[in-house]
Order: C-alpha cells, then structure tokens, then sequence
C-alpha cells in the first residue's frame, strides 16, 4: 500500500471517530425523547387499553423448555416455560412520530406499561428467574402491539387417576386466568401455534402424547350478579413408562410366587426345609408390597399394582397352607397308631391293629402325595390365568373418570 493509501484510510477512520459521538447521541436522544413522549402523564399503567369499547385481546403462546418431575404422591409437576403474550396498546403507538422498527425495554422500564393480570389457577408455587436480572422481555412496535414475555418455574396440581397404576395415562394441564378483569375488559385468545417445546423434551417415567388447547371462561357468582373471567388452558398427555415396574415389582414378585411352589416337589417328610420356604416367600412378599405402595397416595380405590401384589401374596400363603394340609394328612395316621397302643385291647385285637396298621399309614402318605401332585399343576395354571386375565383387563381398560 502506497502512502497515499494510508493518508487517505486514516482520514476516514478520523471523520468516522467524529462523526460517531455524534450519531450516538442523536440516537440516545431520541430514545429519551420517546420515553419522554410516550411515557408521559397522560399515559396511565393502572388502566387497561381499551379503544372503541372493545375489550383488550391478549393473544399467548407457552414455550415448554423441560418438564422436570411428576409427583405421585403429591399429586403435581414441575414444569420451566416462556410465557408469551402479544397485545394492542393504542396509547403506545408511535408509527410517523419515530421511525424505530420496534422499542426494547429494559426490565425498570416494564412497570410503566400496562400488563394483563394473567395468573395460573393450578399453580402450587411458581418463581421469575432473576440471574442476572429478571428473565423478562418487552418490545414496542409501532403500531402499538407490545410482546411481553417471561421465563417461569413452577410446580402445578395435577389431578391424576391411578386406578391403572403402574400401567396409567394421565392429564396434566395448565390454566391461566384473568385475576381482575371480567371479560368486559380483558380476553385471552391462544396463538396460532399455541405450544412450542424444547427439541428432544423427554421424561424419565414419562413418554408424553397428545397437547390439546381449550378455551376454559369461567362464571363466578358475586351474590347479586355474575361475572366471567377469561381463561385458557393446555392438556398434556402423558404415558408411564411400566418398565421400571417391569423389572422391579412384577419379574421379583413373579418369582417369589414361582419360588413358593418349590415345596410341592420336597419331601412330605421334609417339614423344615418346606416351612422354612413358605415363611420366607411370605415375608419377602409383604415386604416387596409395602415398598412398592411406599410412595403412592393413599387414595379409598383400589389399583391395578395392589390386585397383583394382594393374588401373589395369596399364591404365596396358600402355598403355606397347603404344606400344613399336606403334613397333617401325613401325620394324622401315626397319631392314631400311637394312640391305639396305648388302650386296654385283646392280644387279638391288637394283632389285628398292628396288621392293618401300615396299610392305612401307606394310604394316609399317598394321600398326601396326591395333594401334592394336584398342586404341581393347580397352582401354576390358577396363576397363568390370573395373568391373562391381568394383563387384557389393565391394559384395555379405561376408567371412567378418564373417559372424555
């Protein structure tokens, strides 16, 4: 590059740095000419914007980032979102008095702007994110719309219907409601892409189905009159995932209940080995009960997770009962042998007692051994059809309380 380049670049960088203070401070002076306009004493934040009658329309649109928990137990979820909302403020409208394309307004500015009172009725507890500063947003356009959005944490009630439990569909939704403003003043409408979510949104016990919005107005009666307020509301769909419980409940307690009918191929004469296993299959199954119900509500119906826990559980003790059958009827025979030696008999008599007396004992064993050939095959098919019958009822069934 020639010396006369370099003159000439570092004249313009010379009249750029000049001429900069002073674009700089024509454009920080209209902007505080525009606050000063706009924002002025005529304009008043307490009242709503309505023009020409028309109540305000506020149109709202819900960005799901994550979906953190669903609670059993407590009946709720939590959920972190962006609330959108979209509406018309002619007292804000600056088209041929300034050219900005749209006005960004710093969070101490907001206060000074009318905002629709919108509040979610299901909501537990719910926070603002403020790190760095509160997560909000608000642009002016010049004919007068204002967005106004907000990032928002909360835990919401969730009614939920676990008479299918583990094998359940439930609905969670979120409502949003005026607080103050009937439908005189005020009305939500939802966006023409109502719900948006985070790219690969996944739950843990969760797979999530159909959203469904709605429109929920809601009539309140004040004694002497009533009055409507707007809402909306959004209905997510949500699949538990069974195969945690799979693994966990059903294979363990599947097992347990095979495990009992081991007893039915010992001996008859093997009276520890055989109560030893019955006690064992018995507690391990009201164990394996109680922590599977550990965290549930303790809700008046009965779900599908206690029919199977209370049928394996009785498998397991009519298996118990059925050894204590089986060793009385192995038994009953001794007894009354012994007790025959013991009476004032004829020596013929008793000739004919001690004759008779292995015979009966042989009967008394293989009846004995019947029962326990009968259980073999009685107890595995009782179970098989509970199974069937299990597994077509829960997984077909709709309860009536989720019928639409």
């Amino acid at each position: 590059m020639t010396r006369m380049g370099v003159t000439r670049n570092r004249f313009w960088n010379l009249v750029f740095l000049w001429l900069l203070p002073v674009v700089t401070t024509s454009n920080s002076s209209k902007r505080h000419e525009f606050f000063d306009v706009m924002f002025n004493e005529e304009y008043d934040p307490r009242i709503p914007p309505i023009h020409k009658g028309e109540p305000v329309l506020n149109t709202i649109q819900l960005y799901i980032l994550g979906i953190d928990s669903i609670s059993d137990s407590t009946m709720d979820f939590k959920m972190s979102f962006f609330l959108r909302q979209r509406w018309y403020d002619y007292r804000l409208a600056y088209a041929g008095r300034f050219n900005f394309s749209k006005v960004e307004l710093d969070t101490r500015v907001m206060n000074s702007v009318w905002i629709p009172d919108l509040y979610v009725k299901n909501e537990k507890k719910s926070e603002i994110h403020a790190v760095t500063v509160p997560n909000k947003l608000m642009h002016l356009y010049p004919d007068g719309q204002v967005v106004y959005s907000m990032r928002v944490t909360g835990t919401y009630s969730c009614q939920m219907y676990l008479q299918k439990y583990p094998l359940d569909q439930q609905t969670c939704s979120i409502q949003m409601e005026s607080y103050g403003y009937s439908t005189e003043t005020l009305k939500f409408q939802w966006n023409d892409v109502p719900l948006m979510t985070q790219p690969n949104l996944t739950l843990p016990q969760f797979d999530i189905g159909h959203v469904t919005d709605h429109t929920c107005d809601i009539t309140y009666n004040n004694g002497n009159s009533t009055v409507t307020f707007t809402c909306l509301g959004i209905d997510i769909e949500m699949s538990r995932n069974y195969g945690y419980y799979i693994i966990q409940v059903y294979v363990p307690s599947f097992l347990i209940v095979c495990l009992s009918w081991v007893s039915f191929w010992l001996n008859v004469d093997a009276v520890p080995a055989r109560i030893s296993l019955g006690l064992l299959t018995v507690l391990t199954m009201t164990t394996q009960s109680s922590g599977a119900r550990a965290t549930l509500p303790r809700v008046s119906y009965i779900k599908a997770i206690d029919v199977w826990m209370a049928t394996c559980l009785l498998f397991v003790f009519a298996a118990l009962i059925e050894f204590s059958v089986v060793n009385v009827k192995s038994r009953v025979q001794q007894r009354r042998s012994a007790s025959l030696k013991e009476l004032p008999l004829l020596l013929h008599n008793k000739a004919e007692d001690n004759n008779d007396k292995p015979l009966m004992e042989r009967t008394s064993r293989m009846e004995a051994r019947r029962v326990d050939k009968l259980s073999r095959v009685l107890f595995p098919s009782v179970f098989f059809c509970f199974n069937l019958i299990y597994w077509t009822v829960y997984i077909l069934w709709t309860p009536d309380d989720q019928e639409h």
